[in-house]
C-alpha cells in the first residue's frame, strides 16, 4: 500500500521547483493532488504529466495564496473534485534580498503577503474541512532563515520566523481536533526561486558554506513532506524539521 493512499492534498507553489517535486512524490505515494500556483503554463504541464502516468491523480488550479476568496474556492473545488482535503502543503513563497536601509518596501510587502499571509490564509481555509472529516496534516514551508539570521534577508526572515511561530500556535489550537501542523526549514535548494539570484555562481558559493558541500535539490525536500503528510508522523505536531545539509548545526550562512 502506498504511504499516502486516501490522502487529498493541496500543494501551493506546486508548478515548479520544490512544489513540483512535492506534488510528484505525493502522487507516487498514492495521494490525489491539486497543484495550486500562479504559474499557469508550468502547472498545467505538470498536471498533464502526472495525469498521463497516474490517471485521476492531479489537476492544476490557478491560485494566488494572498487572496482569501481564491483560497475559499480552491478548497471547495478540491473537496468536490477529489473529496475532503486532508493535507495542505503550504509551500508557495518568494525571495527578495535587501538591506534594512535600502530594501524596497514593495519587496517587503510582497514577501509578507505571499509567504506569511498566504500560509495563514491557507491554514484558515482548510481547517473547517479537516475538522469536519476527522483531521489532517498541514505542512508549512519556513526556511533556515526561520531558525537563524542572514545579512540582506531581514524581510524574508521575518516572514519565515512568523511561519515558524504560526505553526506552533496552530498546532496547539488544532491538535485536539486531529489536525497536525508542522514546519519544514529547507536550506539552500536549487530551484528557480534561488537561481534567479546569481545562478551557478550563487549555487557554488552556497555549496562552499554547507557542511555537506552541496546545495539541496527539490527531491531532497519532498520525502520530508511525504512523511509529514502520512500517518507515519501521526504523533508529530508543532515540530520544525531542518533539511539543510547541516547549515543550522552551526551559524547558518553567516554575514
Amino acid at each position: 500500500m502506498a504511504r499516502l493512499d486516501g490522502k487529498v492534498a493541496i500543494v501551493t507553489g506546486g508548478a515548479q521547483g520544490q512544489g513540483a517535486a512535492i506534488a510528484r512524490q505525493f502522487v507516487a505515494e498514492g495521494a490525489r493532488v491539486v497543484i495550486a500556483d500562479v504559474a499557469d503554463e508550468a502547472g498545467q504541464l505538470l498536471a498533464k504529466e502526472l495525469e498521463q502516468t497516474t490517471p485521476g491523480s492531479a489537476y492544476f488550479r490557478h491560485h494566488d495564496v494572498s487572496d482569501e476568496s481564491s483560497w475559499t474556492s480552491l478548497v471547495e473545488e478540491a473537496n468536490e473534485h477529489f473529496g475532503p482535503v486532508n493535507v495542505l502543503a503550504n509551500n508557495a513563497g518568494v525571495l527578495r534580498f535587501g538591506e534594512i536601509a535600502t530594501g524596497a518596501l514593495e519587496d517587503v510587502e510582497l514577501m509578507w503577503r505571499v509567504n506569511q499571509m498566504g500560509v495563514f490564509l491557507g491554514m484558515r481555509a482548510v481547517v473547517p474541512t479537516m475538522k469536519a472529516h476527522g483531521g489532517g496534516s498541514i505542512i508549512n514551508a519556513s526556511s533556515v532563515e526561520g531558525l537563524a539570521g542572514m545579512a540582506g534577508c531581514t524581510a524574508y526572515a521575518a516572514t519565515k520566523w512568523a511561519i515558524r511561530g504560526m505553526t506552533k500556535c496552530a498546532a496547539m489550537e488544532l491538535g485536539g481536533r486531529g489536525i497536525r501542523v508542522n514546519s519544514v526549514h529547507p536550506g539552500m535548494i536549487d530551484t528557480p526561486m534561488t537561481r534567479v539570484h546569481g545562478g551557478d555562481v550563487a549555487m557554488e558559493f552556497g555549496a562552499s558554506k554547507i557542511p555537506m558541500r552541496r546545495v539541496g535539490q527539490p527531491e531532497d525536500i519532498a520525502p520530508v513532506y511525504v512523511f509529514l503528510a502520512s500517518d507515519e508522523s501521526g504523533y508529530m505536531n508543532g515540530a520544525e524539521l531542518a533539511v539543510d545539509g547541516g547549515v543550522t548545526a552551526t551559524h547558518a550562512f553567516g554575514g
